[in-house]
């Protein structure tokens, strides 16, 4: 009697094998996914070239022995190296915009995203803002979708690092933004003389240390410097509070995310107005003050 043929394998049912695998190996998550079954799914759709456009259809579809081995390798080094899936792939979303990303810069997961596709309403006049800053770009990420949302406004993406930068660059071409969006390397502000904003936003490096020394083996692999802000994790933001009313229009606004952060924020400006944004799609710490606030607190 024959033996009984073995099923295919199909997009879907590697995606729970995979999903399986990772829950046995206690991977952690939060560069984009936050459970094994999406990290499993990211990590097949981008090794095989897949679009999420075509799910659930593309579920069905046969995986060769070639594409097996390919996502395979990809797999067991997510598992051995603890590499997030977006360094594996050189891909990230944000904005549903897609991003070339490599260890040069974080992995995109701001709940800026929200903010940006609507607009920052209603804390500001949309069709008013002409230039924008983006301090602590890293990927380009989020000025290259504040870009995409006022497509009149110029956006300076800043950062210190000449590597962060570099990648930048790769999707400001690839979003065919080199018209608007500057990549410009600055120590904050430093470079930035002159220049007025209606709108800045910043997710800088607001860690502290005991949550830096804390964090699971995955953020590792992250550049230190796009994290780390000291002991209360407020170095970056005591910079961005100093210096931000000069570079605001008079009706400008700051919008910044400090994470964990906010307890220790409030508690050393007590007088400044914070106002915490509320997000539908989950994230918190993040801040917004205009102009008036930042200068009257000099």
């Amino acid at each position: 009697m024959p033996e009984p043929r073995t099923p295919p394998m199909t997009v879907e049912k590697l995606i729970r094998d995979l999903a399986g695998r990772f829950d046995a190996a206690g991977l952690s998550y939060g560069h984009g996914t936050d459970n094994s079954i999406d990290e499993a799914a990211w990590l097949v759709f981008a090794a095989l070239g897949l679009s999420h456009q075509d799910a659930p259809a593309v579920y069905n579809a046969i995986v060769s022995d070639e594409q097996q081995a390919i996502v395979g390798a990809l797999a067991q080094r997510r598992i051995d190296e603890k590499i997030p899936v977006a360094y594996l792939t050189n891909q990230a979303w944000f904005a549903g915009l897609e991003f070339y990303v490599d260890e040069r810069v974080l992995v995109p997961r701001s709940p800026f995203a929200e903010l940006i596709e609507q607009r920052f309403s209603p804390w500001i006049d949309a069709d008013a803002v002409t230039r924008a800053l983006d301090l602590g770009t890293g990927s380009g990420c989020i000025a290259i979708a504040i870009a995409a949302a006022f497509p009149e406004a110029e956006v300076d993406a800043v950062d210190i690092s000449a590597d962060a930068l570099a990648v930048a660059a790769i999707n400001i071409e690839r979003h065919g933004l080199g018209n608007r969006v500057w990549p410009v390397e600055s120590d904050f502000f430093a470079a930035l003389d002159g220049r007025r904003y209606e709108l800045i936003v910043s997710n800088p490096p607001y860690v502290d240390r005991a949550d830096l020394e804390a964090m699971p083996e995955e953020f590792r692999h992250e550049p230190e410097l796009g994290l780390a802000a000291g002991d209360d994790g407020l170095e970056s933001v005591h910079k961005i509070l100093g210096d931000a009313s000069r570079f605001l229009t008079d009706n400008g606004i700051l919008v910044c995310e400090v994470g964990n952060s906010q307890a220790a924020l409030e508690a050393a400006y007590p007088a400044l107005p914070f106002v915490w944004l509320e997000f539908e799609h989950g994230g918190a710490g993040v801040f917004l003050l205009t102009q008036a606030d930042l200068a009257s607190a000099q």
